[in-house]
């Protein structure tokens, strides 16, 4: 069941009301978590019932391993090694699940590329199983609490049910944000009666995810779907534009889910974590995935880069644990090369960054772009951003190509672009292209300017829109406008989206990207 979907729309509100209920007129917590559970669960039988059974299966095996632990723990004898060895074997049936439905094909065509490489023959099994969505959320949000019982940060949840809802909370189920238990799990333990300010909230948060989506997200797929199925005919300006048009549609379509995500939970009496925060005005690679995927940045730095070392060491083993952590996430995007190229160049950019710290700190002080206070000059502030982002939109190149191979040519592509933009005012300046359809092919794939000038509105509409919430949630900058202003506003998200999702045909077209993870 999609979030932009008229399933979802008949399907929250009937959930809602009768959670409401529960906690108004029953008041009883037990009967509010089953109601929850069984939603969640049908929230994501939806897609196929069939895999229930996998999430149910992560489900017990954590939680036992939760009770296994806390009791090992009580033991004087032997107390530190059962527990290693009851999350080692939590660690090794979530993740054994989690690489045959997600990376067995991967691994078995890649060992058998490598041997025809080098004249050998190996035959292995060959599975076609359907990738069940968002197994790498829950299986990830599952381990971390294996592991924060382990290591005592957390208590072990002796309710299968409080527990079985922590995991499958279907606002968050399938593409997160990957919630942390001591923020989560204590939640459900409360009952969160109705209340306006909050409800309504929650509802504008979701209006704004849905046009993020919808609007925004769905507009720019038209264009980097078309670059990308034929980068071999596209010219360097097109996909260059493309690549520019996806960092933004990304944005959108993923913060747009977790907005959804955020104000569903937000509507029921939930706080889930933030996930985004103006990622594109990042200064830095580091700074960029501080405020890019949040939940998941700090689940590798928490589960993986610190446990590696992470920076309490020697340069070369910082560097190393922060190319591994990031290789690792890169794989975890998805089952390919690409991706693991993808985050492979988000871990080199991270070691440059580590390893030319100090003579780029040296040279902004001696030039004054820095001043002995540590204040950066406004301008350079802007300079870092913009490099920020080309290194950015260069990386998602490997992230949304379909292949390694096309990713290379898409790149090589890109380097042809000013010479494209000087061969074109050229041609304009002696006569042998006109100023309208001659000069503007090399990008306008067929599209009409009225089109091609949408996209450009929708994305100036998200930068506006993120610089006008610096300071303040967008919710908290409504509430100070006039009611006429708010109410201007809420009629005109709303029949943008609903204009876009049904005249459009763009209701059920996409699913989310990060869905495919």
């Amino acid at each position: 069941m999609l979030f932009n979907s008229v399933q979802f729309f008949i399907f929250f509100p009937i959930v809602a009301v009768l959670y409401f209920v529960c906690t108004h007129k029953i008041r009883n917590n037990l009967y509010s978590r089953i109601l929850l559970l069984a939603a969640s669960l049908f929230f994501y039988a939806c897609w196929n019932p069939a895999y229930l059974l996998l999430i149910l299966t992560s489900v017990a095996v954590t939680w036992t391993s939760g009770l296994l632990m806390e009791k090992a723990a009580e033991a004087e004898a032997g107390a530190a090694i059962k527990k290693r060895l009851i999350l080692a074997a939590s660690l090794a049936i979530n993740l054994l699940i989690l690489f045959f439905f997600k990376y067995y094909n991967f691994f078995s065509d890649s060992v058998q590329f490598v041997c025809s490489k080098i004249g050998a023959e190996a035959k292995l099994p060959a599975f076609s199983v359907l990738l069940p969505v968002g197994i790498s959320f829950y299986t990830f949000q599952a381990l971390g609490y294996s592991i924060d019982v382990y290591r005592g940060t957390v208590k072990a949840e002796h309710n299968f049910i409080t527990y079985a809802l922590f995991v499958t909370f279907f606002p968050q189920l399938v593409a997160g944000p990957i919630e942390r238990t001591e923020n989560l799990l204590p939640q459900f333990k409360v009952d969160h009666t109705f209340d306006y300010d909050r409800v309504t909230d929650g509802l504008k948060l979701m209006a704004y995810g849905m046009f993020k989506k919808v609007v925004v997200a769905s507009r720019l797929a038209l264009y980097t779907d078309r670059v990308y199925a034929d980068i071999a005919g596209s010219s360097g300006t097109a996909v260059a534009i493309g690549t520019v048009f996806f960092a933004f549609q990304i944005l959108c379509d993923f913060s747009g889910y977790s907005d959804i995500a955020i104000g569903v939970a937000k509507v029921l009496g939930f706080n889930l974590m933030r996930n985004f925060e103006r990622p594109y005005f990042s200064k830095s690679i580091a700074e960029f995935w501080r405020r890019w995927h949040i939940s998941l940045s700090t689940w590798f730095k928490d589960y993986v880069y610190i446990p590696l070392g992470g920076s309490r060491c020697s340069t070369a083993r910082r560097c190393f644990n922060l190319f591994v952590t990031f290789l690792i996430s890169g794989l975890w995007h998805g089952a390919a090369f690409h991706f693991v190229l993808w985050g492979a160049i988000h871990g080199f950019y991270q070691v440059a960054g580590v390893i030319t710290k100090p003579a780029r700190q040296l040279i902004l002080r001696k030039t004054g772009i820095v001043s002995e206070d540590g204040k950066t000059k406004r301008w350079w502030q802007f300079v870092q951003a913009a490099f920020t982002f080309a290194l950015v939109c260069f990386a998602w190149i490997f992230f949304r190509a379909s292949s390694t191979a096309d990713a290379l040519l898409a790149a090589q592509k890109m380097l042809l672009c000013p010479k494209e933009i000087v061969q074109s005012v050229s041609g304009l300046l002696h006569g042998t292209i006109g100023f309208g359809e001659g000069f503007f092919r090399p990008y306008t794939l067929g599209f009409f300017k009225p089109t091609l000038a949408s996209f450009v509105v929708c994305i100036a509409v998200i930068a506006a829109v993120s610089l006008a919430t610096r300071r303040k949630t967008g919710c908290e900058l409504i509430k100070e406008k006039p009611a006429f202003v708010r109410w201007f506003l809420y009629y005109a998200v709303t029949a943008a989206v609903f204009y876009f999702a049904v005249d459009a045909g763009l209701f059920e077209a996409q699913e989310f990207i990060y869905f495919q993870f």
